[in-house]
């Protein structure tokens, strides 16, 4: 990676994000905790959700990752409150659409992944970007009903 192509992917806008995290503070009670990690460059982590009526009412999460994987908390975190298990599934398909395949942006309210576009060609960066929509979607299937045989 050359010296410009680092400028090119740490840009203000993804710096910005990654310097103003929401939601940062740990759920006291939440009905779901998850911790990932991507192996590859030790980023970590952990999201606390509660959930009502089928959606997210609260959220906490302790990022531990590269200015990527924060810009990418920082969107999800600012986003996710009122969110469903449908909707979060459909942003994390999206998401890997857009860094994996060339495909569009992720649909509003996650539309602000968008700055993470230079990211695409840089693979050895996406588990990183993809943590906190990770941990949020295995926090919410732990939380699923079994299907009734």
């Amino acid at each position: 990676m050359s010296d410009t192509d680092l400028i090119n992917l740490y840009s203000g806008r993804i710096l910005e994000l990654a310097a103003d995290i929401p939601r940062t503070q740990r759920l006291k009670d939440p009905d779901a905790t998850v911790k990932r990690r991507s192996p590859l460059c030790g980023s970590t982590v952990t999201v606390d959700i509660s959930l009502r009526d089928g959606k997210i009412s609260d959220f906490g999460q302790d990022v531990k990752a590269c200015a990527l994987g924060q810009a990418a908390a920082s969107v999800v975190g600012a986003n996710i409150i009122g969110r469903t298990i449908d909707e979060v599934r459909r942003a994390r398909a999206q998401m890997l659409d857009m860094l994996k395949k060339g495909g569009p942006v992720p649909d509003p309210p996650f539309s602000g992944l968008e700055a993470l576009l230079p990211a695409r060609d840089f693979k050895n960066r996406h588990a990183s970007i993809m943590l906190t929509l990770e941990a949020t979607l295995e926090a919410l299937e732990s939380l699923e009903e079994p299907p009734q045989a």
